[in-house]
């Protein structure tokens, strides 16, 4: 059976859409590879103070969204 086609979006080149493919579904692999390099670089490691802090801002913003969605008008 054979890979369906597609074109892809940014180049408008026509690729085969295989399982696996790293990136968008619709972009072919020469222009999905740029982000997946970004990818790799962007993530750094975290120290114990520095995870803690984004943890404690992490549930201040839930508990400010939760505020605000089921917040009852008086």
């Amino acid at each position: 059976m054979p890979f369906p086609i597609k074109v892809c979006v940014i180049c408008s080149e026509e690729f085969e859409l295989r399982p696996g493919k790293p990136g968008f579904a619709n972009r072919c692999p020469a222009c999905s590879e740029p982000e997946s390099e970004d990818d790799t670089k962007s993530k750094q490691h975290l120290s114990a103070e520095e995870r803690k802090a984004e943890s404690e801002a992490n549930a201040e913003r839930r508990k400010a969204i939760r505020d605000l969605l089921y917040r009852k008008d008086r």
